[in-house]
């Protein structure tokens, strides 16, 4: 009898760790950004808020399909 391994909660794993990341560094752009420009603060969070959720779809996305390749 085979065993299966299901690599699914590895690939979760790195698809939460990457988004984490993502995040993170448009933050940290943003704070940066906003130090140097304060003036243009309004356009910089807008800019970082549409990344951010962006970023955001895209590991949604990669949620879905690595659940529905993971439980195939």
């Amino acid at each position: 009898m085979e065993q299966v391994v299901n690599y699914a909660p590895i690939g979760l794993g790195l698809i939460v760790i990457g988004i984490g990341l993502g995040i993170g560094m448009i933050g940290k752009g943003a704070m940066e950004a906003m130090g140097r420009q304060p003036e243009a603060m309004s356009k910089i969070q807008t800019a970082m808020i549409i990344a951010a959720a962006l970023i955001e779809g895209a590991g949604l996305f990669a949620i879905v399909i690595d659940y529905l390749l993971g439980s195939a």
